[in-house]
């Protein structure tokens, strides 16, 4: 007979979901911004302050470049519709907000 002990966890697990779409850009900001930016509890508040501060500005900066990289790859993703002759299909991409 063989006795395995074994000792483990996987830590705080969560699901998020949406219904009929999928996350907005301001998900996934945040997202990578608390696995950036942690601030401990514990912090003089001055420094609690800064750091909120910097955490602020890492938010805005990942937001940002995920927006332009949505637009990039729509962009990307109209042309090739277009060259392809989908014409229609191009145009809706185009719209879609």
């Amino acid at each position: 007979m063989i006795e395995i002990d074994t000792v483990g966890g996987l830590g705080s697990i969560t699901v998020d979901t949406q219904q009929y779409r999928g996350h907005p850009p301001e998900y996934w900001a945040e997202k990578a911004t608390e696995r950036i930016c942690g601030i401990s509890e514990n912090a003089a508040p001055h420094i609690k302050q800064q750091a909120e501060a910097f955490r602020l500005s890492i938010y805005n900066t990942i937001l940002y470049y995920i927006k332009q990289s949505i637009n990039s790859e729509r962009c990307t993703m109209k042309n090739i519709l277009a060259k392809q002759g989908h014409d229609d299909l191009a145009k809706i991409l185009t719209e879609i907000k």
